[in-house]
């Protein structure tokens, strides 16, 4: 019995069943689904976001300036990082599923766990700084590490991404070389996550998409 010159033959050289072709174009299908999501870019970051939230720095800061206590002056921040938190998680969200973009997709999973480790050696420094009596040298440790965040995330994102935050980082480094005090930190703050939010958001915002 010969074969049809058509027909697929198996490594034996025997033809293969219609299962089999089914089986082979389903895994060849797997491969390039994912290989097309390990070279997708995490989209769904919401620019708007990031401008609601530089908004909210502005009458932080105002109450971090009129602070009588380190303490109280620690509670307006983390207070209004908590507000940020929100606020970014709930517009990217949003934007995730106007574009049916899936949030954890592997693009999604990249960006928030390299996002997220920069985080939490922040969150670490944040409270052997302040029970060591550095608070001063906070505001420039916070802005560096949230640029890493983005800057090390954003390899996974649009282009704007990484270049917000090596602005953040320039931010933070100018705060760390200055000399400290209260009312400095309180600018660099505002002007890190008050400004560079809003004009990044902005741009985020009309080139991607909201």
């Amino acid at each position: 019995m010969t074969t049809s010159p058509n027909t697929p033959a198996s490594p034996q050289g025997a033809p293969e069943t219609p299962d089999a072709l089914q089986a082979r174009a389903l895994d060849d299908l797997r491969y390039i689904r994912q290989t097309m999501e390990g070279a997708a870019s995490f989209t769904a970051l919401s620019g708007w976001g990031g401008v609601a939230i530089g908004v909210t720095a502005f009458p932080a800061a105002y109450l971090a300036d009129h602070a009588t206590t380190h303490r109280l002056w620690m509670l307006v921040w983390l207070v209004e990082a908590l507000i940020g938190v929100v606020i970014g998680v709930g517009m990217t969200v949003r934007k995730a599923r106007a574009a049916r973009q899936p949030l954890f997709g592997r693009p999604g999973r990249k960006f928030a766990l390299t996002f997220a480790t920069p985080m939490a050696a922040g969150a670490i420094l944040t409270i052997a700084l302040y029970y060591g009596g550095m608070v001063d040298i906070l505001p420039g440790m916070w802005l560096l590490l949230y640029g890493t965040a983005f800057a090390t995330a954003g390899a996974f994102s649009i282009p704007t991404v990484p270049v917000m935050g090596l602005c953040f980082m320039v931010m933070g480094t100018a705060a760390l070389a200055t000399p400290s005090s209260a009312w400095l930190g309180n600018v660099f703050m505002v002007a890190g996550f008050g400004a560079l939010h809003v004009v990044f958001g902005a741009l985020i915002a009309r080139k991607h998409g909201g």
